[in-house]
């Protein structure tokens, strides 16, 4: 962090910049430094950390308003690209640190791979900022035919929004050597009733996967199909991992590694099968 300077938040999301998790979140980073939020201009849940095909794209920035933020941008792309133009420079002067969400719905086990919330956070450490990731428990499923806005009706912004922003004023003020990702997931309830907070490995389940995808035939269009998929059962998840933390009230800390080089003793003949190809 530049000594001296204010801090410079960057806020985004996977959720688009309409969405009110990202507007509540940015509000709450203000005390603690200045606050731009750019962030996709639609719906980009599941991008990961995906920047688009930048040689077919021309991707576009528009100004965008925030009740409360001074700057604010749409961009016509994924969250992860929307955090790789800022910190070469698009929005100003260089930013300390990444704050992406309020994502409805947590982001844990395996799920962490696909997340668009995640992937912007993991975008800011491409680019030697820290960034924390902020998802929060969607209690409103269950009802046939519910649309997405009434799942959200109960959703407690303010708690998620409140944690995150405890966890940023501790890290603003002692920023890590090397740039940090960190993963946060929140139960949807108010603060008081929460268990607290623990560290949490990531598990290898979320709290509820597709479990089949059927092709059925588009009529009209032969050769043509839609791909229907089901959610299979909720699954019990272990207790000490971000998404069993969750389920029982805590809320959940994870630090995501780098990518690394992963030592395999299994690969053999694979590889005798490349030292037969250079073998001259």
């Amino acid at each position: 962090m530049r000594e001296d300077v204010p801090v410079r938040i960057l806020l985004t999301n996977d959720d688009g910049i309409d969405s009110v998790g990202l507007h509540i979140l940015a509000r709450a980073m203000k005390p603690f430094g200045e606050v731009v939020i750019a962030a996709p201009d639609r719906e980009f849940s599941g991008a990961g950390a995906a920047l688009g095909a930048l040689h077919l794209i021309q991707p576009e920035v528009h100004k965008a308003h925030v009740d409360g933020i001074d700057e604010a941008w749409a961009i016509t792309g994924p969250p992860a690209l929307c955090v790789m133009f800022a910190r070469l420079g698009a929005f100003g002067a260089p930013f300390d640190l990444v704050v992406s969400g309020i994502n409805p719905g947590v982001n844990v086990g395996r799920s962490v791979y696909h997340s668009g919330t995640v992937g912007a956070a993991l975008s800011g450490r491409n680019g030697l900022i820290s960034g924390v990731a902020v998802s929060q428990a969607v209690t409103g499923f269950g009802v046939e035919g519910q649309g997405w806005d009434e799942m959200l009706v109960g959703q407690k912004w303010e708690s998620a929004a409140e944690v995150a922003a405890s966890f940023v004023e501790g890290l603003v003020s002692a920023m890590p050597a090397q740039p940090v990702v960190v993963n946060i997931n929140v139960p949807n309830k108010d603060v008081a009733e929460m268990k607290g907070w623990r560290v949490a490995r990531v598990g290898h389940e979320p709290p509820r996967r597709m479990s089949t995808a059927v092709l059925e035939p588009k009529e009209g269009h032969a050769g043509s199909y839609y791909v229907r998929m089901q959610w299979g059962d909720a699954v019990s998840l272990p207790a000490d991992t971000d998404g069993g933390l969750v389920e029982s009230d805590y809320v959940s800390v994870s630090y995501l590694s780098a990518l690394a080089h992963e030592p395999r003793l299994d690969m053999e003949m694979a590889e005798k099968h490349l030292e037969r190809l250079f073998d001259r």
